[in-house]
């Protein structure tokens, strides 16, 4: 990693219903390489990612949302879905004239970066999905029984709670954002394998061996991403897969996926660095 200097400007921008708050971080020559849309995850913001930004804004222009309800994105009167987080996230490019992204999502934002790929294709240049699932059948059994128990005031005193406090345009509507999330975690989804398998962007799929998204679902994402042939015989896909080892979803600090930056980085970067979409 180098020490090239960067710049940042925020903004706002019309999208949809959204009054959508966003930063675009990049170095302060011109970027080596091409844009890169970041999608965070449920409860985090734009500055939850602000090591993987770091990183990638040394070369690149990046561009990081805050989504719907979280961080300084005040909620709309409509559910959080994926698929409108996507319409979102497309939208954003459109307004800041970007036609094409590598896009990387974790978690809530790794199922919504996928609806980027299904719903706008031609702005996926690439595609990272990091701790997500096309499927709720992916996500391992324990969280999705713990869910039902979720309240605002089990995040009472949290830094979660605190981070939301202090960013959101109205710090007292938390308790609204957590019920909208569990209703996105508490509602099935099973995306047709068919939209899976159209998506023609290079991809790579990352998962932890101990995150809450199943290996298994990662497996399976890949293979249907075109992934999975003795690469001997048939040679390299579009899809890459990383398991990354001692690795949760979030918690215990330091154990996270994106805690894993030393090998979560290089794998981003030749994934972002290979062909465009529509070669192998």
């Amino acid at each position: 990693m180098t020490d090239t200097a960067t710049a940042t400007r925020t903004g706002y921008a019309p999208v949809g219903r959204l009054r959508m708050y966003y930063e675009v971080h990049g170095p302060t020559g011109e970027p080596a390489g091409g844009p890169v849309l970041l999608l965070h995850g449920a409860y985090m913001s734009a500055g939850d990612l602000g090591p993987l930004v770091g990183a990638l804004a040394t070369t690149r222009e990046v561009v990081v949302p805050d989504l719907q309800a979280h961080g300084r994105t005040a909620d709309v009167d409509r559910p959080i879905t994926y698929e409108g987080l996507a319409d979102d996230a497309a939208g954003l490019l459109a307004h800041l004239g970007i036609e094409r992204a590598d896009v990387l999502g974790y978690s809530m934002g790794g199922a919504a970066a996928l609806q980027v790929a299904v719903r706008h294709p031609e702005v996926v240049r690439t595609l990272v999905v990091v701790s997500a699932s096309h499927s709720s059948r992916g996500t391992q059994p324990e969280l999705l029984e713990m869910i039902p128990t979720i309240t605002p005031e089990v995040f009472a005193g949290s830094p979660l709670e605190a981070a939301y406090r202090a960013t959101a345009p109205d710090p007292g509507h938390f308790p609204v954002l957590v019920q909208k999330l569990k209703t996105l975690d508490e509602t099935p989804f099973d995306w047709p394998a068919e939209d899976i398998r159209g998506i023609t962007a290079p991809t790579l799929v990352v998962a932890g061996d101990a995150d809450a998204v199943l290996a298994e679902s990662a497996v399976e994402l890949f293979r249907l991403l075109g992934g999975g042939a003795m690469g001997d015989l048939a040679g390299l896909s579009r899809a890459r897969l990383a398991i990354l080892p001692g690795t949760t979803h979030f918690m215990p600090p330091g154990s996270g996926v994106l805690d894993r930056l030393d090998w979560l980085l290089p794998m981003v970067l030749a994934r972002f660095d290979d062909p465009p979409a529509g070669t192998p």
